[in-house]
């Protein structure tokens, strides 16, 4: 308080110190929709602790069961990844997309570090790593976090040198091919290690739903799963799943937990963010030097939008406030036809720049879901991967991954109803309720402010940008 300039003397607040999981607990289950249900959080490791379990009911949260550091799945999947070449904090999310494209060849051997017990739980074979020994670290000298090796030798005796950077060969008998097996491996360890989990938590529970946080909670390919494989009939994953969500829980888990408030917050959005109105869209044109053209309504914008991307161009799309979490959710969106085979590979070379096995994602209207995958339950914050159906993958195929899967964004009409329109008649004029979406930027955190969306806008090749209520072509772009 003193470095505040503040008097803590007459200061009334009352600090609180809530456990890293138990905060992870708090965000997903207190803004879920269910009353009662199973909660699991699993990630790295915060406060000793990499993974916990336990019950909401109404306004309290119990615990039933952890497991300590240094056992923690987060860390053994992270490990690996890393010996694949992935070495940028976050990366682990590229080895869902890249598992698509191996074998699981190597999951016997995983079982052996991977050590799944009676009871649900799991332990690593330390031997195979060095973070129990002191041996990682993390460190933030140059903005962003930089984590050290977490393998040991003995991971490279046995499965051989990590791969250096270097564009991906997804040929069979390429070089590529053992680190390709590895990610398939990797994410069938992850999912025999999470289902033990989730199906011990089902039989101690008998309820039928299940609320997920932590890090791993971000793992949309083995969320899309839980339903299916039956442990469970209702999911919820809040859409900062991972660290950036313990702030939310705290403050439930002050506010319910603690206090003993009621329950009356429903999390159907993520748009929480700053937004901005036309005044400050239109001074940032100014500043930029751009003609745009100022759409009379909502009407015309979602019209023109939707026009847009059906004539095959990229469209940049800044609406509202933005998202809270890492998946660009319509409000800070590129947005491009799915019906096109190539628009992947033009995505890429013109904007996104990203590793070719990297899927795109599907938005696509809330009451066409089961229409175009196999299951039809919501999920509009993007954490779950469902199969498109058989049939309608060659109508889509921008958005169906080479496992035939996609990460899809389920949109209500009442809770996005701009977003919504725009794929409604982009539906209208094509027949497909569905359009690619991926986040707004380019090797780079996902624009927030108006000067930012500009800024991509004009180092890239999207053809035009609509920002608010207004449009900008990049022909003829400027004044």
């Amino acid at each position: 308080m003193t470095a505040l300039g503040l008097d803590d003397t007459g200061l009334r607040a009352e600090f609180h110190h809530v456990e890293h999981h138990r905060a992870h607990m708090a965000s997903a289950f207190f803004v879920s929709p269910f009353r009662q249900a199973a909660i699991l959080s699993v990630d790295g490791m915060g406060d000793f602790v990499s993974t916990m379990w336990g019950v909401g009911r109404d306004n309290c949260i119990g615990v039933s069961g952890s497991i300590n550091f240094p056992h923690s799945l987060g860390i053994f999947y992270t490990a690996v990844t890393q010996w694949m070449g992935f070495t940028s904090y976050g990366d682990e999310g590229k080895v869902m997309g890249l598992a698509a494209y191996g074998r699981p060849s190597y999951l016997d051997r995983l079982r052996r570090i991977v050590r799944l017990q009676r009871d649900g739980t799991f332990e690593l074979d330390l031997d195979w790593f060095v973070h129990h020994a002191g041996g990682a670290t993390m460190t933030w000298d140059n903005g962003a976090p930089t984590l050290g090796t977490l393998y040991s030798s003995k991971f490279v005796r046995a499965f051989g040198p990590p791969r250096k950077h270097g564009p991906w060969c997804l040929e069979d008998g390429s070089a590529d091919e053992i680190y390709r097996d590895m990610a398939a491996s990797l994410q069938a360890m992850l999912e025999e290690a999470e289902f033990n989990l989730v199906g011990a938590l089902s039989r101690a529970t008998a309820l039928r739903a299940l609320c997920l946080a932590g890090g791993v909670g971000l793992n949309s390919t083995f969320n899309g799963k839980i339903r299916p494989h039956g442990d469970f009939q209702e999911i919820f994953v809040q859409p900062a799943a991972g660290d950036a969500g313990t702030s939310l829980g705290v403050a439930y888990y002050i506010y319910h937990q603690i206090l003993g408030a009621p329950r009356r917050f429903v999390m159907e959005h993520p748009f929480t963010g700053p937004g901005f109105n036309d005044d400050c869209l239109a001074r940032a044109l100014d500043r930029h030097g751009l003609a745009a053209e100022h759409l009379p309504d909502c009407a015309s914008v979602c019209q023109t939008t939707a026009e847009l991307v059906a004539k095959g161009d990229i469209v940049g799309w800044f609406q509202g406030r933005m998202e809270w979490g890492p998946r660009a959710l319509g409000g800070r969106s590129i947005l491009a036809d799915p019906r096109q085979p190539g628009m992947k590979e033009v995505l890429n070379a013109r904007v996104k720049h990203r590793e070719r096995f990297r899927p795109f994602a599907p938005s696509i209207l809330c009451e066409a879901t089961g229409d175009y995958f196999e299951q039809d339950d919501p999920d509009p914050f993007m954490t779950r991967v469902y199969g498109v159906r058989p049939e309608r993958q060659a109508e889509i195929p921008a958005v169906t991954h080479v496992d035939g899967t996609g990460r899809l964004q389920t949109v209500a009409r009442a809770v996005m109803p701009r977003y919504w329109q725009v794929i409604k008649t982009f539906e209208e004029m094509t027949g497909v309720p569905v359009v690619l979406n991926t986040s707004f930027n380019d090797s780079e955190p996902i624009v927030c402010r108006p000067d930012e969306a500009i800024d991509c806008f004009l180092r890239t090749r999207m053809d035009a940008l609509v920002l608010g209520d207004f449009l900008v072509r990049k022909n003829g772009f400027r004044r």
